[in-house]
């Protein structure tokens, strides 16, 4: 008796050995140069106080710490490159505006306290980034106009673990980057985007919750993206990849949207009249206008009223003019195995009039309308479809061979010359709210080449110190961070460009 009760506890341990190693194994590390194994390499991620310091044993910069009562600004103004500033819990009403390279900015999270940027509704943006190899993480952002962090064409960045509530038009904002991570952020009531990734090229999009907003994720006009184990919710819009026409990048392909939870996105549209994403239909699950290329997997769709993923063609958004240079068709989907369950319950719009001609009340789990070929679905009987007759049978079965899309080594800043200056700034700043024939937040670029014809000047003055000219478009905000030189240039820029 004896020996078989041996016997038993042995075989236990035996497994709880095992169970454990399994469990508790060290997870697999890529070698990959990206931003995060170079924030690491200099110290580290730590989300509070404790173990700061010995985190940061192999760093080489400079720590600058920012109590409650200091000025963030102050300390970029004192940093170098390599350097990490760390923010204490406390309330920062400023816009930080960063510059420089290689610059780490780390909240210190104290006993649920946060070091919180408020823009008191007065303010425009939280964090507006222009240099390469920015870190910003865990800050709490809110109550801004415009946006709470903004990146204008700085490279290799990564954005995390912050928590950006009420902060206008787009919550977290790359343009014009390469080599980016936005991950574990919290985003809420935002009257654009949550998160807005916008002519960017390897960007990794990661266990973000966006919720409460008009549009949860966008991916637009930028390519070689992946989303992934994302939860956006109760938004107008869950997730969205698409082009808009008139943009500078012509282009939106090879994204990879997959293991997302796209939830009741069923939030009335509260966006601006007349802006682009004020055309989303209310109960959007996921869509995709006119982005190639685009893989869908692992998503768990439900609840979205409208349907869960509707792919279409330009002629979606009454206001998107045509763009010569941007082809207006979603060609080489492919939808693999998704879950999906509830969607559709009430249709409206223009679904609703072309569901009624199939004698149908309820949307569809997919549907495509317009134009667009060469897509495939692993398995058409899984889902309600509408429009999906000329899709075939995918060859592929997952993605998963695709980990990131981040690069191996970091991007080198831009070798900006003279005469680029306008181009690269009109692209990183500008084109954010100006397409060239519709209106994005503000108004068409050929409208403002019309009113400011031959006087550059003119737009200096009034990005310098802009005042609100019309009831039905945001107040801009002032551009006077940028050197004279450089607003000089991109007025000249701006009253050039052609489409």
């Amino acid at each position: 008796m004896k020996w078989k009760m041996l016997m038993i506890w042995l075989v236990l341990l035996a497994v709880g050995i095992l169970a454990g190693k399994f469990l508790f194994k060290s997870k697999p590390t890529s070698t990959a140069l990206t931003p995060v194994k170079l924030y690491e390499a200099q110290g580290g991620y730590t989300p509070g106080l404790a173990g700061a310091d010995t985190a940061l044993a192999g760093f080489k910069g400079e720590i600058i710490e920012v109590r409650n009562g200091d000025k963030i600004q102050d300390a970029v103004k004192k940093a170098n490159p390599g350097d990490l500033i760390r923010v204490y819990p406390g309330s920062y009403r400023e816009t930080v505006y960063i510059d420089k390279d290689d610059i780490s900015f780390q909240g210190i999270i104290i006993e649920g306290e946060w070091p919180t940027l408020d823009g008191g509704k007065e303010l425009n943006d939280g964090f507006l980034y222009s240099g390469n190899g920015i870190i910003i993480e865990n800050f709490k952002i809110i109550n801004y106009k415009g946006n709470g962090i903004m990146g204008q064409a700085g490279n290799n960045f990564v954005i995390r673990n912050n928590w950006v509530v009420d902060a206008g038009v787009y919550g977290i904002f790359p343009e014009f980057g390469k080599n980016g991570l936005v991950e574990h952020n919290v985003l809420s009531g935002i009257e654009d985007a949550a998160i807005y990734v916008g002519m960017c090229d390897n960007i990794d999009v990661l266990h973000n919750e966006t919720y409460e907003s008009v549009a949860g994720i966008e991916i637009e006009n930028s390519r070689h993206c992946l989303v992934e184990n994302n939860y956006t919710h109760n938004n107008t819009g869950g997730l969205l990849v698409f082009i808009t026409p008139g943009l500078p990048i012509k282009t939106c392909f090879d994204i990879i949207v997959r293991n997302n939870f796209v939830v009741d996105n069923n939030l009335e549209n509260f966006a601006a009249p007349g802006s682009i994403v004020s055309g989303i239909p209310q109960g959007t699950g996921i869509l995709i206008m006119a982005a190639d290329d685009v893989t869908l997997e692992g998503n768990i769709i439900t609840g979205n009223n409208n349907a869960g993923i509707t792919i279409t063609d330009l002629t979606l958004v009454a206001n998107v003019a045509t763009d010569p240079e941007s082809e207006p068709n979603p060609d080489r989907l492919v939808i693999l195995d998704n879950f999906m369950s509830n969607n559709g319950n009430d249709p409206g719009g223009q679904l609703k009039a072309l569901m009624a001609t199939q004698m149908e009340s309820k949307g569809p789990d997919i549907i495509h309308f317009g134009g667009g070929s060469g897509g495939c679905i692993l398995d058409k009987n899984k889902y309600r479809t509408f429009g999906l007759e000329d899709y075939g049978q995918c060859q592929v079965r997952t993605s998963i061979a695709v980990k990131s899309y981040m690069l191996a080594e970091p991007v080198p800043p831009r070798d900006i010359s003279a005469e680029e200056k306008g181009k690269l700034t009109f692209y990183g700043v500008c084109s954010g709210c100006h397409a060239y024939g519709i209106r994005m937040i503000g108004p068409p670029t050929r409208d403002l080449q019309a009113i400011y014809n031959n006087n550059p000047q003119g737009i200096v003055d009034y990005i310098t110190n802009p005042i609100r000219r019309r009831e039905n478009y945001p107040e801009m905000p002032p551009q006077n961070y940028l050197s004279e030189e450089t607003r000089m240039a991109v007025a000249e820029y701006m009253l050039t460009v052609e489409k």
